[in-house]
């Protein structure tokens, strides 16, 4: 089996989270587990993208495709099963992957950039923040991004919550 295929298991420290989730659907196949994931590349992006998602605003991210390829993961599929945790790597929710597409960054549509709900909602403010996100994201990685580098543009559904006792921290 190819490394980018394997199944991954859910970490230990989210096992009873998992276990939760899957009992509230009455079994769910282990293999349709992707990865455990905060928003963002800091604590206070996290937690406002979080926020967007728990609140229904957010049904949609953006990742870099050779991010995945430089964590030895491959890009998620419609069924797939991710855990968002907060930056600390607390559980808030699973998300069901809809829908997954690579498109050019410049190529990215105006709905989806809506779908995202980020900034004001427009495609204008979804390329200016993405733009420096993937920037640095690709510095980190030794890349360099450009307008045509291959994004993974993936719609989703929450399909479970944490307890309302989970808080995103202030």
């Amino acid at each position: 089996m190819d490394s980018m295929q394997q199944h991954h298991p859910v970490p230990s420290h989210l096992e009873a989270f998992w276990q939760r989730f899957a009992a509230s659907r009455g079994g769910v196949d282990p293999t349709r587990f992707h990865e455990a994931f905060a928003f963002g590349d800091s604590e206070p992006l996290a937690r406002e993208l979080a926020a967007l998602v728990l609140h229904g605003a957010k049904r949609a991210t953006a990742g870099s495709v050779w991010s995945f390829e430089r964590r030895g993961l491959r890009l998620p599929a419609p069924g797939d099963l991710s855990i968002v945790t907060t930056w600390s790597g607390e559980p808030l929710c699973v998300i069901e992957t809809i829908e997954a597409v690579v498109r050019p960054f410049d190529e990215v549509p105006a709905d989806f950039a809506a779908a995202e709900a980020e900034g004001d909602g427009s495609l204008a403010s979804w390329r200016e923040g993405h733009r420096r996100y993937f920037t640095r994201e690709c510095e980190r990685g030794g890349r360099t991004f450009s307008e045509d580098m291959p994004v993974l543009c993936e719609r989703f559904e929450v399909v479970y919550r944490a307890p309302a006792s989970a808080t995103l921290g202030a």
